[in-house]
């Protein structure tokens, strides 16, 4: 059996940098040139939008293996890719009315500052920077992770400190190549950074020995190493950042971001009461709970708040399966990724569903 790593914790900028979140991809910039402007107001509220076009337009990644992964045969997999099935399940009650719309890191904050989609779901790292300058609004986090580094497992690097003169490849203009120069700096570690403008091509350098190693996130680091560990590569124990990723909306559309944040909400609410696809419908009929009873749209008219059905957090769980399940069955099983922090908070995980009533 393969042997993973442990997983453990362990704006665009200014005028002329874009940030991106680790993991990400190639860099783009608006037309001409230019970073995207605030966006334009619109005449109508997305959730409309979205009702009268009749699917969700999600901006997600098509190559990062486990979390959104764009197959041969032209279907998406992943677990960012769930995340979208389940807030389709949420507004429309079915999990595919959705259209995905692949994008560089570069691309992704102007394309839904754009209105190109209607919600990212792509690895994106919540700043302060990007919550307060991009015209955007991010849900709580849906996945805690961090920057580590990979190397060959014959290179006689254990720790970060090993990695000095070494040549280290990044995800050009990302927070993974902005985190690495400030810790190297911090460490007083010469390095050569070689950067890349997506995954697929840094660790593709790694492969052909091209650098001396890599640095990603933790899960992508585990992924990499479930694939090609085999093969001769260990990751570091160091982790030298937090990376809590979320989902994002435009700002100013109050109603969307609850929606977006009440499907994560519902999903973390499944995982922590152990309401799942396959019994849902079992603790529907036998709940006494008031809460759960609420929850799956027995008494509170709570889908009325939101503009959806009055079971629309059923649909979700029924439809996408809980938090857990979809961990499980995009990341936990096939890549061995560990859930670390992502676990409830009732099982020590940083995950906590606000109260459903």
């Amino acid at each position: 059996m393969k042997k993973s790593v442990l997983f453990v914790f362990a704006p665009v900028i200014a005028v002329l940098s874009v940030v991106l979140s680790c993991g990400g991809g190639s860099s783009q910039t608006a037309p001409g040139g230019t970073a995207a402007e605030a966006p334009p107001q619109v005449s109508q509220s997305t959730l409309q939008t979205i009702k009268n076009r009749g699917y969700i337009i999600a901006g997600v990644n098509a190559t990062n293996q486990g979390f959104a992964f764009l197959e041969s045969d032209g279907s998406y997999k992943g677990f960012e890719i769930e995340l979208a099935k389940a807030l389709s399940a949420a507004v429309f009650g079915v999990p595919d009315k959705l259209e995905f719309r692949p994008l560089t890191s570069a691309e992704r904050f102007v394309a839904l500052q754009s209105g190109e989609i209607d919600v990212l779901i792509r690895t994106a790292t919540i700043n302060i920077t990007r919550d307060t300058q991009l015209g955007l609004d991010f849900t709580t986090p849906y996945f805690y992770d961090g920057q580590t580094f990979i190397v060959r497992a014959d290179a006689g690097v254990n720790r970060l400190e090993d990695l000095k003169g070494s040549s280290i490849a990044v995800i050009t203009g990302s927070t993974t190549e902005t985190n690495l120069a400030a810790v190297m700096a911090s460490r007083s570690i010469s390095y050569q950074p070689v950067t890349y403008k997506d995954f697929e091509e840094v660790k593709n350098a790694l492969i052909s020995g091209r650098v001396d190693a890599i640095s990603a996130d933790k899960s992508a680091a585990v992924v990499f190493l479930e694939q090609y560990g085999a093969g001769g590569y260990k990751g570091l124990e160091e982790t030298i950042s937090k990376e809590p990723l979320g989902m994002a909306v435009r700002h100013g559309d109050n109603n969307w971001k609850d929606i977006v944040q009440w499907t994560l909400f519902a999903l973390f609410f499944g995982d922590e009461h152990n309401i799942t696809s396959a019994n849902i419908d079992q603790v529907k009929d036998t709940a006494t709970n008031p809460e759960i009873k609420k929850f799956l749209g027995i008494g509170l008219e709570h889908g009325a708040m939101l503009g959806l059905a009055n079971d629309w957090a059923y649909q979700v769980i029924k439809q996408a399966g809980n938090y857990g399940e979809i961990f499980d069955r995009t990341l936990g099983i096939p890549m061995h990724v560990t859930r670390g922090f992502n676990k409830p908070w009732t099982q020590g995980g940083l995950f906590y569903a606000n109260p459903f009533n």
